[in-house]
């Protein structure tokens, strides 16, 4: 992770320092976030090396990794804390961004058509299709307003979790063209003189000439939803670990919970973007009617989204406990569990996605008895050793009674995996 050196902002009343905390401050936000993460890592990365211990616990193993444990989980809610700042700074300055967004695609249209009417000369169908992108700015621009602490039009794509939705992306800009498509032919409509013309562009809004639009059309929006409703019971199934970002990116429509790139996602999104400027230079060339788009390139954008789905469906799983053991350093004897002594949980699923910051990293818990014990976090250079995503280490606390004892984990995004039965001698 990068942290780069805080600098100071000039604005109009002058100087800005970087770590300002006046309201929503983005630079302040920003700077402030930056240092924050500097001194974890330079911390983090001192406790690796064996430095920066006091000597009142230095002479414990186990007093030494509780304390630095203690100190690395204060200092990442720290930075988690300048992360969700940061976030809502960048929502709140977003909607400017799509605004003129929106108004330079205006002007580039603009700029295309009076480019390309140089010879053929300005036609009725040009100005329809400035007067629907007039309105569909219009429309966009009020809703960036409304929406502005949310990131203004980028607000309804944005999921639950605070991640870009690549479903409610891919639907919301067939929604956008289709609507675009509509108001073009009603602008022309509004504007022909002679039964014939409005004859015609009337069957060119029949089902025969847009079956192909109107069925991707419908297939992405259920999409959307149908992506919502599985994804909302898989989580309360406790088969799909969900942790919330700190903020939106544009890299989550084409990556998973944790940054990786996701194929199901990659393929709908290139698909779709494949098809949908096809129905554009479709409805360039035939402004009169509804974009034909062909059935075969409709069927591949079925598949596509097909395929998204069942990788909703794919995705996740229940955490799971595959075995408990004793933990033994090197030079240790051998022999059973006693209260004071590391376990060693093997599994899978410990981490979630989207989890890997000391943050969320620190609400790993585990539940030995009737006694809950924080995961403590263990740093090495550039991450940490414990816990992870497949083996946890924890200390088996003096308050657990000698016995037959179940040990369950429960991850960051809070759910509770099996149940394993231990036994623990005096």
């Amino acid at each position: 992770m990068a942290v780069q050196e805080a600098r100071g902002h000039t604005d109009a009343d002058g100087v800005h320092e970087g770590g300002c905390t006046c309201g929503d401050c983005p630079h302040g936000a920003r700077e402030g976030h930056r240092r924050a993460v500097a001194a974890f890592l330079r911390r983090r990365d001192e406790f690796a090396a064996g430095r920066g211990l006091p000597a009142a616990v230095a002479h414990s193993a186990s007093a030494s990794r509780q304390w630095i444990s203690e100190e690395l989980t204060e200092r990442a809610e720290a930075v988690a804390e300048h992360s969700r700042a940061e976030g809502a700074a960048r929502l709140a300055r977003l909607w400017l961004r799509t605004v003129y967004t929106v108004w330079g695609a205006l002007t580039a249209l603009l700029l295309a058509e009076a480019l390309t009417a140089v010879g053929a000369g300005w036609t009725g169908a040009r100005t329809a299709a400035l007067l629907a992108a007039l309105v569909v700015a219009a429309v966009l621009t009020a809703a960036c307003f409304l929406h502005r602490a949310r990131g203004g039009a980028l607000a309804p794509v944005i999921g639950e979790d605070n991640r870009l939705s690549t479903s409610r992306t891919v639907a919301a800009c067939w929604v956008l063209f289709v609507a675009y498509a509509v108001l073009l032919l009603a602008a022309r409509l509004a504007a022909a003189s002679d039964h014939a013309g409005r004859d015609a562009l009337l069957s060119g809004l029949g089902l025969a000439r847009g079956a192909g639009v109107v069925t991707v059309l419908a297939v992405v929006c259920g999409v959307a939803v149908l992506v919502r409703r599985v994804v909302g019971l898989r989580i309360l199934a406790q088969r799909l670990q969900k942790v919330p970002a700190h903020r939106p990116r544009a890299a989550d429509l084409l990556t998973d919970d944790s940054g990786r790139g996701a194929f199901t996602d990659i393929q709908y999104v290139a698909i779709s973007a494949v098809a949908l400027l096809f129905a554009a230079v479709r409805l360039a060339r035939r402004p009169d009617q509804l974009p034909d788009l062909p059935w075969g390139l409709g069927v591949i954008v079925l598949i596509s989204a097909a395929t998204y789905l069942a990788g909703k469906y794919a995705e996740g799983g229940r955490p799971v406990i595959l075995s408990v053991v004793r933990a033994r350093e090197p030079g240790d004897l051998d022999g059973p569990i006693r209260t004071g002594d590391d376990i060693e949980i093997r599994g899978s699923g410990f981490v979630p996605p989207g989890a890997q910051d000391a943050d969320r990293l620190s609400r790993t818990v585990v539940r030995i008895g009737a006694v809950d014990v924080h995961v403590p976090l263990v740093p090495v250079t550039g991450g940490f050793r414990n816990p992870t995503d497949t083996v946890l280490t924890v200390p088996v606390p003096a308050e657990v009674e000698p016995g037959a004892v179940e040990v369950q984990v429960v991850t960051a995004a809070g759910v509770a995996t099996n149940r394993c039965v231990v036994q623990v001698t005096e």
